[in-house]
């Protein structure tokens, strides 16, 4: 099996800092992805999730999904990319400005 961490890893280095921190004796980790030292995402990975194949790529698309969202890429071609192909790159990171939201 691939090591969940580095499917973690590579899914958005380098484009962010990448943090997991273990959250409880279930196994679960906290993933915090930063840019320019602001959160850009945050999110719970349960053990199962971890240690599934198939659910750690639904969760790591959801999430590339939900930064794209809210960098304002449109929903529609996102989804395209998504369910064009494996290992398909959704578009790079918008510049975030002073005045652009975050998590």
């Amino acid at each position: 099996m691939d090591n969940p961490f580095q499917i973690i890893t590579d899914a958005f280095a380098p484009q962010y800092q990448i943090n997991l921190s273990i959250q409880g004796l279930d196994g679960s980790i906290m993933l915090t992805l930063s840019r320019a030292g602001r959160i850009v995402a945050k999110r719970m990975i349960s053990a199962q999730q971890r240690n599934d194949p198939e659910r750690l790529k639904r969760l790591v698309q959801s999430i590339q999904f939900g930064i794209a969202i809210e960098q304002g890429h449109s929903a529609v071609a996102i989804l395209e990319a998504m369910t064009g192909g494996d290992n398909v790159k959704l578009p790079p990171p918008r510049p975030q400005g002073p005045a652009s939201a975050s998590l």
